[in-house]
């Protein structure tokens, strides 16, 4: 049975990640910050009779981070690192950033998913996938940014991007896998109600595109749609 360790997981696409890969036969190890408060993964995880095992985790905390590794002493097919913070938006334009809220979006988009990796890479390696995938956006883009703006989502992102670059070149004599997902424009809490894509919409054709991840795709910016990203 294969499994996968998902950040965030008690709302949003972390949530419906959990509940797509456990139709699916998959074991999840389903992590978020304040298991009793999530309400729908507790609902989420009876229905599926042990397959969804909920555990506690900050992925800022260090010391969370390595006790989880140590007690899940079992390969990992999948680690999806989709926990993440938007920084806050009343505070990004040029001349308005909040070093603080800006300080903390690095801590949770950045170094908080490498340590991740660190951490659980010998689980991953242990795996038949070997797969370790990065939520990233598009808004990362320098390519593609056209209107500016946004200075703490925008720079944590493309930060993450570069770890996911770096790790795809270290990490590929242990044959894993690292990738950056952009999940398109979704209607959750961070993308609004205008989004183009129902989490559900999005969540399929994340399935889709990492089920297709090869070696020939490791440390690639993919799309939505399957597509590269430029960087």
């Amino acid at each position: 049975m294969p499994s996968i360790l998902i950040t965030g997981a008690n709302r949003g696409i972390g949530l419906e990640l959990t509940r797509q890969y456990a139709a699916d036969g998959w074991t999840v190890y389903a992590c978020c910050r304040k298991p009793a408060e999530a309400q729908h993964l507790q609902t989420l995880a009876q229905g599926f009779h042990g397959t969804v095992e909920i555990h506690e985790l900050d992925v800022t905390n260090e010391q969370q981070r390595q006790a989880l590794a140590a007690k899940l002493n079992v390969p990992i097919d999948i680690l999806f690192n989709n926990a993440g913070v938007s920084g806050g938006w009343g505070h990004q334009a040029f001349g308005q950033t909040d070093v603080q809220a800006w300080r903390d979006t690095l801590e949770n988009n950045v170094i908080a998913p490498q340590k991740m990796m660190e951490a659980f890479v010998d689980h991953v390696a242990a795996s038949q996938l070997k797969i370790m995938a990065n939520m990233t956006s598009r808004m990362a883009s320098m390519a593609d940014n056209s209107s500016g703006g946004a200075y703490l989502y925008r720079s944590s992102k493309a930060g993450l991007n570069a770890v996911c670059v770096s790790a795809a070149r270290d990490l590929a004599k242990q044959d894993l896998k690292v990738v950056a997902l952009h999940p398109g424009w979704v209607r959750t809490d961070m993308g609004g109600s205008g989004g183009e894509l129902s989490v559900a919409q999005s969540v399929t054709a994340l399935r889709r595109n990492l089920s297709n991840v090869t070696a020939n795709d490791s440390g690639r910016f993919i799309d939505i749609d399957g597509s590269t990203i430029p960087w």
